[in-house]
């Protein structure tokens, strides 16, 4: 079995360190972080991040919200207690029971990258159901053409194969390959996130939980369930995003109702990563629109 990361050693510097727990729920022990006062909002990052990823925009969040983020299981600091399950239905079961155990009722959810497709197929399930999704940079639609058959075929042939995980963990611990995978999304974010990814990335029990939710990634059909349900989806994009194309969400907007777009201008795919001020008044500004309860922070 791969070696995780470990608290004690590996997360003592760790982004938000102060707001750091564990629960057990759902067959998994949580990395949970939680802060703040006011209506429960909700951050679930993408494949291969963690929590690290909401360095900048957590504590701003929480100024007016109850916030509460996770690593997603088989990342970060998120160990499964049995068989790893990194489909969209188990990680949808795993986040159902983890809100439970916090007591947690979201008034909105936000996802960054495949955390928006989590949010999406997440929201119709819950009591009470949550009427607003945001999707930053939202990973909403399958791989099209050859990728389609060959990217989750390929990501199942590695998974199962644990030197896999190990040897990518090697290469993982290259600055310089960290960065230039980072940068291939379109984003620069500091290098204090790129420390953090490299962490992430050379770690081969977080290699293998992304492997595994690669394989097991499958959003075909998450959107129609969620537009008959009602709810309200609201994307932000950075128009630089190399990762997932503005053109994805635009195509999001005219196939379904309820759903509204902001390009941002200058920023990429780890667009929180780059300018967290910025996404968090975008965040605020989208709630308040949507008439969401905001708690005003003082001043």
């Amino acid at each position: 079995m791969a070696r995780r990361l470990d608290w004690q050693t590996d997360g003592q510097d760790w982004p938000n360190h102060a707001v750091s727990r564990f629960v057990e729920a759902g067959g998994y022990r949580w990395h949970v972080q939680r802060a703040g006062q006011g209506p429960a909002l909700l951050l679930l990052h993408g494949t291969g991040a963690s929590t690290h990823s909401w360095k900048g925009l957590l504590p701003l969040l929480a100024r007016s919200f109850d916030v509460l983020a996770m690593d997603l299981p088989g990342h970060g600091f998120t160990a499964p207690l049995g068989r790893l399950d990194a489909s969209l239905p188990g990680m949808v079961r795993a986040l159902t029971a983890l809100l439970a155990a916090e007591r947690f009722k979201p008034v909105s959810l936000v996802g960054h990258s495949a955390g928006a497709a989590i949010a999406v197929a997440l929201a119709p399930g819950l009591v009470p159901r949550p009427q607003h999704v945001i999707a930053l940079n939202g990973a909403l639609k399958p791989f099209g053409g050859p990728a389609a058959l060959i990217a989750p075929v390929m990501a199942k042939a590695l998974a199962a194969n644990p030197l896999v995980a190990r040897a990518l963990a090697r290469g993982g611990r290259d600055p310089a390959r960290v960065a230039r995978l980072i940068e291939g999304t379109g984003s620069r974010p500091g290098r204090d996130y790129l420390e953090f990814y490299g962490r992430l990335f050379g770690n081969p029990a977080h290699v293998a939980g992304t492997l595994s939710m690669m394989a097991n990634w499958n959003v075909a059909d998450i959107l129609p369930p969620f537009a008959r349900a009602g709810l309200q989806l609201h994307q932000i994009v950075g128009d630089g995003d190399r990762a997932v194309p503005p053109s994805i969400a635009e195509e999001t907007a005219r196939r379904f109702k309820g759903v509204t777009t902001e390009i941002l201008g200058g920023l990429g795919h780890l667009a929180h990563e780059e300018d967290a001020p910025r996404i968090a008044g975008a965040l605020l500004a989208a709630l308040t629109e949507a008439e969401l309860p905001v708690r005003r922070a003082a001043k």
